[in-house]
């Protein structure tokens, strides 16, 4: 069996930025096993794989280690493939996945996503140790958590300074952990750290802005907000909170087109 892979760089202007993804197009779905190895064998942070049924697209993620319910750059690298690549010529695609219904639109600005907004809480008592203990000596201002643990810290040079202590985040009992604070080009600067799921440090994390914007469109009290991961690769992220939604936008840009042989 011969497989489509397409290798897209997303939240990126050229390649070398933002977080590569994989793109896998298929006619039918494979066995969750096959999906799951191909994820592992790419040994990216997502293998996305998509099945176009009508005017709707069947959409799952996969990191090296499981699948997840939700990845905002690998939907953004799919929405690359499919305008670029495989002549989709809809102004909207619609993807059917395990977070419900997620409509990407192409504007001239990149591909803007509609995504769920989730609010985080902070919580005061009942601190898991090995989240403080993997700080180590970082001093965190609030601890919120959503689906994902959020620490805000005092500064952006706080943010980048940190090198956490992956082995104490390993048996979290949510997906990740990310640290987020004002930033001095973009409104609020981010990095993100999965080892769970075997991605110590994500660069460019779609999903975690989707907890990250309600939280900064409070504080700053206002909902269209420029963001800006601050990992080694680093990439920008637009993002607006309306209600009950957020509207990521970015580019994407190819790196690598090639076949899988299974």
């Amino acid at each position: 069996m011969k497989l489509k892979i397409y290798q897209i760089d997303a939240f990126a202007t050229q390649v070398f930025q933002g977080n590569p993804a994989a793109v896998c197009p298929l006619n039918a779905w494979l066995d969750d096993e096959v999906l799951q190895k191909i994820a592992e064998e790419n040994n990216l942070s997502e293998t996305a794989f998509f099945v176009q049924s009508g005017d709707e697209i069947q959409l799952r993620w996969f990191t090296p280690a499981e699948e997840v319910d939700l990845c905002g750059h690998a939907t953004l690298a799919c929405a690359h493939v499919l305008y670029e690549h495989l002549a989709y010529s809809k102004p909207q695609i619609i993807f059917q996945t395990r977070s419900g219904k997620l409509v990407v639109t192409k504007e001239y600005s990149g591909f803007s996503m509609d995504f769920p907004a989730t609010a985080p809480v902070e919580i005061k008592a009942n601190i898991p140790s090995a989240l403080l203990d993997g700080l180590g000596d970082m001093k965190p201002q609030k601890i919120m958590a959503a689906f994902d643990y959020i620490i805000v810290l005092n500064n952006e040079d706080e943010v980048k300074r940190l090198s956490p202590d992956f082995s104490k985040w390993l048996n979290i009992d949510l997906r990740g952990v990310i640290v987020t604070a004002a930033g001095k080009d973009a409104a609020f600067v981010s990095r993100c750290f999965f080892p769970k799921l075997r991605v110590n440090e994500d660069p460019v994390t779609g999903s975690a802005h989707c907890e990250l914007t309600p939280y900064w469109a409070a504080v700053l009290q206002k909902n269209t907000l420029s963001a800006r991961q601050v990992s080694s690769r680093s990439g920008f992220i637009d993002c607006e909170l309306n209600k009950d939604r957020v509207m990521l936008t970015g580019h994407a840009v190819d790196y690598m087109i090639g076949e899988i042989s299974i």
